[in-house]
């Protein structure tokens, strides 16, 4: 049985010896595991960017490699940031939190203002930097996870008292959320909110107090769902896409083509035909659709493999921490990025509604791309701090 360590005294984990040995497959460490799991879906992601992106690059680049070209230098830039990231002690983050946390916010309002923020497709989200554009959104989600690993640690003696526990991380979670939908992005709102509860829940705060939180998301759901017309023909949409399958329904008919066309092995890797000039964002929110068409659901069922081993390793992270802050922050950022790839994949099917999530490592782009792998690098910084307890 491993020594219990906690950051306070009313939280205790023990280890089996079983468990220790369970967690660790071929001898490998969890930080090799968490290597070979991410650069698996890198590499996924890299091949179908290509086949998915091709003909588009082709028109309007004359050049069909150029998506994938512009993704190798997010890849080069986002293992940087694994290496560079997973050499800091994470125990360094409880100093500086508040400054990154301010930062965070003063982003999302800059991100807002005309002439420093880009607006693209009536939406205010990113900073340009030709010939890059930065999301600080996608970074918001991140650093919420290490503010709220870190305040419930430091609050643990009082945590189940509402005014303590509850209510600062709620008003703070609601000026992120109001910010963020004030760009617009209700995608990264709810996955925010989702990750909230899941934390708090985890830090100690008791249920009693949660329970307020579905009122509250009620109240969202109707002020920011219900009566904002286009995302409201999402919901419709997701329903029942033939309702309008020239208009809200047709991204998610052209994705259900795609998928279903694609049976058990698929048409065969550049085969497929949604990506031609049928199916919007084939290489980015809906570049699962295109694995299913071409590799079929093997090729799927592949993806959805490498994320469930991807989640059992950062859960497995989480419960070897050396402490209470490492455990939350190792469990928000294993929820963070299991959740993201659980909606896309949602989305892509038909089970929830379009939100706007590119599957994380395998969809092009560059800010959820280096955020996820910011993420990625706390992990193994975390990882490698419990096996040196371990020994």
């Amino acid at each position: 049985m491993s020594k219990p360590v906690a950051d306070s005294p009313t939280f205790i984990v023990e280890h089996s010896s079983g468990e220790e040995r369970a967690a660790a497959w071929a001898g490998l460490s969890l930080e090799v595991q968490l290597w070979i799991e991410v650069c698996l879906l890198i590499a996924v992601g890299l091949i179908m960017i290509y086949s998915a992106s091709s003909i588009m690059a082709l028109k309007k680049f004359s050049d069909s490699a150029h998506y994938m070209k512009r993704q190798f230098l997010c890849i080069g830039l986002g293992i940087g940031t694994i290496l560079f990231v997973s050499r800091i002690p994470y125990r360094m983050y409880r100093n500086h939190i508040g400054w990154i946390m301010i930062g965070t916010i003063v982003s999302l309002v800059l991100v807002l203002i005309p002439g420093i923020g880009a607006e693209i497709n009536n939406a205010k989200r990113w900073f340009q930097f030709r010939p890059f554009l930065l999301q600080p959104g996608e970074y918001a989600k991140v650093v919420w996870v290490m503010f709220l690993s870190i305040s419930l640690v430091r609050k643990q003696e009082k945590i189940k008292q509402f005014s303590v526990g509850f209510l600062p991380h709620m008003l703070l979670c609601g000026l992120l959320s109001a910010l963020l939908l004030k760009e617009p992005d209700f995608g990264t709102t709810f996955i925010i909110g989702c990750l909230t509860v899941i934390m708090l829940a985890a830090g100690g705060v008791p249920l009693r107090s949660l329970i307020v939180c579905l009122p509250v998301a009620a109240v969202g759901f109707y002020k920011f769902v219900y009566l904002v017309p286009y995302r409201w023909e999402r919901v419709t949409a997701y329903r029942n896409p033939w309702t309008d399958p020239l208009d809200s329904g047709y991204q998610l008919i052209q994705a259900w083509i795609a998928v279903g066309s694609g049976g058990l092995f698929g048409k065969g890797l550049g085969a497929g035909q949604q990506k031609l000039f049928y199916l919007p964002e084939s290489y980015t929110d809906f570049i699962l659709a295109v694995i299913g068409e071409e590799l079929g659901f093997v090729g799927i069922a592949i993806v959805c493999t490498l994320f469930l081993f991807l989640f059992l390793t950062g859960i497995r992270i989480s419960r070897s921490a050396p402490e209470l802050t490492g455990t939350l922050l190792a469990l928000g950022l294993t929820m963070l990025l299991s959740m993201q790839a659980l909606l896309n994949m949602g989305v892509v099917l038909g089970l929830v509604p379009t939100k706007g999530l590119p599957l994380p490592f395998i969809s092009y782009g560059g800010s959820a791309f280096t955020a996820n792998c910011l993420a990625i690098g706390i992990l193994m910084n975390i990882a490698r701090s419990g096996e040196r307890r371990m020994d």
